[in-house]
């Protein structure tokens, strides 16, 4: 995969007809919220005193149908072929479109609101499809990058929705600009849906369950079989809750906290959406090309520190009589400060977001994947939901200020972050390992494609410096376990690492003979069960940066489980801070250090014997010790 791989899918049919009808379709969704929204606040139809209130109620009403149909429209993405169903769902659009023309035309807010929550309905069957969709299309390889674009996507239609709301809610012809526009874009993204290409029914065979809340729960409990997927699911409700929050409360936010006018609420909508996108695009190449779940507790973390500095921009923002444009507003005390941290939330809200999609879709089965996102998608309205209430029983009934709320909903992102980091520490356990090759090592590899996707295998591997295996998982694109010897099992903070990724600690026999043997058991089972196991086959790290001989254990182990073996290597670690060149953290000849991560095709484990193995090793490292 090269650098530019997620871009060169918009020009791949299995890719671009999905995109293109997902961008058109969360462009139009926005623009008529964009333009309801200032037409709410701005035009008088309304009573000022009543603006949160009216806000909050359409943001909660294109939200609601999410809740009330994703269970159905799972079960019809699953049963049925996909690409038909979204054009069907582009249909409907376009009938929703010309009912919204006439609403706005007629001025009529219920009939806005009406409107608002059927475009909803249809968005709502539309999102199993679109996720759906993607891994029956797309190589797991090119996953991150398909999800990167949809987001991206998503969140720039946001942007372009509602830049155009916000103009065409400014022009006195708004009751007829906007339903020209709305029924044009559904027009267009019906002609792109015909570019979808045919992707095939996952479960036939299934029965529709038409009762909307008893197919909701079990769908859930569906969904709560694979706990990884499930706190997946719930941090993506959270960030979705999160997101809505901030979107909807920005009107009124630059309203009576910033003196600004419409265009400053474009502005700041334009920094927020564009960074979510920037920092969906960033996730490929942080990742590494492969799901990177190590960026989701970094994005957490990050969304809460530039949502606490927010409330205190927010404060010092220097209050005028007049109502400011975007162009004043940028000569304002504090107004970049605010911008920065909208930005800075956007940004790392794109590397919470991308990696937690990607994990849902291939940790779930094919042929329940459709339901499992429409589960996603019922927890998602959820906590929307609960964000309007939420939000207008805080700012009317308990009277907060808006920026009161925002510090709230940035602090609470800790607890709920830390939450569910402690309920799958796979999350941690992989923020580590990306923080180490990232910081102190700058890691290149070579052959990985060699190491078996699927199925039983061994690597092994010379063993230079405690964080050997920390280099080796962050490397390879499937889950190791490892065997390692105890002592370095159970450094503090590793230890926590290892034990989270299944590591089997291993002694001499001759110091516990029956954790020696507990230790071959657990590997034997391991391998039954088609895991991927590491052994560094010279028992210890090298004192003196050359490969030791490599014991006979490996000869013991395939004995027992003959299965292929992968020879790695470690380049360029001897002399770095956690080798044991002079001393581990004493005096390592460098901080920063240059790694290569290099493997070898498999080894037939009739022909794996130790030496061999060793050769093996020793070639792929030369002389870069």
């Amino acid at each position: 995969m090269s650098d530019a791989s997620q871009f060169a899918l918009l020009r791949d049919r299995r890719f671009a007809g999905l995109f293109y009808t997902q961008f058109l379709g969360a462009f139009n969704d926005n623009l008529f919220k964009s333009a309801l929204s200032l037409i709410l606040v701005y035009s008088g139809l309304i009573a000022a005193e009543n603006t949160n209130l009216f806000i909050n109620a359409a943001a909660g009403l294109f939200i609601l149908p999410f809740f009330l149909f994703s269970a159905l429209a799972g079960q019809l993405a699953d049963k049925y072929e996909k690409s038909h169903l979204v054009r069907i769902i582009k249909v409907v659009e376009i009938f929703i479109a010309l009912a919204g023309g006439v609403t706005v035309y007629l001025q009529s807010v219920p009939g806005m609101l009406t409107v608002l929550f059927l475009l909803g309905v249809q968005s709502a069957f539309f999102g199993p499809l679109k996720y759906s969709i993607l891994p029956q299309q797309l190589k797991e390889s090119e996953l991150i990058g398909g999800n990167a674009q949809i987001e991206m996507g998503t969140f720039v239609a946001i942007l372009l929705g509602t830049l155009i709301g916000g103009i065409v809610a400014a022009q006195s012809e708004v009751s007829i600009l906007l339903p020209i526009l709305v029924v044009a874009v559904a027009v267009v993204g019906y002609s792109a849906s015909r570019f979808i290409p045919n992707t095939p029914a996952t479960s036939p065979e299934l029965k529709i369950g038409w009762n909307l809340f008893s197919e909701t729960i079990k769908l859930v409990k569906l969904a709560r079989d694979r706990k990884t997927v499930f706190q997946s699911i719930l941090a993506v409700s959270w960030f979705w809750l999160l997101g809505s929050v901030f979107l909807t409360q920005i009107p009124n936010l630059v309203k009576l906290h910033l003196s600004g006018g419409t265009t400053v609420v474009t502005l700041i909508l334009s920094v927020f959406t564009i960074s979510i996108a920037l920092g969906s695009l960033a996730c490929e190449r942080l990742s590494g090309h492969k799901i990177e779940i190590g960026l989701v507790p970094f994005g957490a973390f990050g969304i809460s520190a530039a949502g606490v500095d927010l409330y205190f921009a927010i404060g010092g923002v220097s209050a005028t009589a007049d109502v400011l444009g975007w162009t004043a507003f940028l000569g304002v005390d504090g107004s970049l400060r605010v911008l920065l941290d909208m930005g800075l939330i956007g940004l790392f809200g794109g590397l919470f977001i991308v990696p937690l999609y990607a994990l849902i879709q291939t940790r779930t089965p094919e042929g329940r994947r459709a339901r499992i996102i429409g589960v996603n998608n019922i927890l998602n309205a959820l906590f929307m939901v609960a964000a309007a209430g939420g939000a207008a029983l805080l700012l009317d009934v308990a009277l907060w200020s808006i920026p009161d709320l925002l510090l709230a909903v940035a602090l609470a992102n800790l607890v709920v972050a830390i939450y569910i980091f402690r309920q799958v520490p796979e999350f941690a356990m992989r923020f580590v390992i990306w923080l180490l090759s990232h910081t102190m090592y700058r890691v290149t590899h070579v052959g990985l494609e060699k190491i078996p996707a699927k199925g039983s295998a061994i690597i092994v591997c010379n063993h230079v410096t405690f964080v050997d295996a920390l280099l080796l998982a962050g490397a390879v694109p499937r889950p190791i376990r490892f065997i390692m010897f105890k002592t370095i099992f159970d450094i503090p903070l590793l230890n926590f690492v290892f034990r989270t990724g299944g590591a089997i600690p291993i002694i001499s026999q001759h110091v516990d003979k029956a954790a020696y043997d507990d230790a071959f058991e657990q590997i034997q089972q391991g391998l039954d069960a088609g895991d991927l196991l590491c052994i560094f086959p010279e028992g210890a790290l090298t004192l003196d940066g050359e490969v030791a001989e490599f014991k006979s254990g490996i000869e013991r182990i395939l004995a027992k489980s003959p299965v292929p073996v992968v020879p790695m290597a470690l380049r360029g670690l001897w002399g770095s801070f956690f080798s044991r060149d002079e001393g581990a953290f004493k005096k390592p000849k460098r901080f920063w250090s240059k790694v290569g991560v290099v493997a070898g095709d498999p080894i037939n484990p009739a022909d794996a014997s130790a030496s061999a193995l060793r050769e093996s090793v020793l070639a792929l490292r030369g002389a870069a010790a």
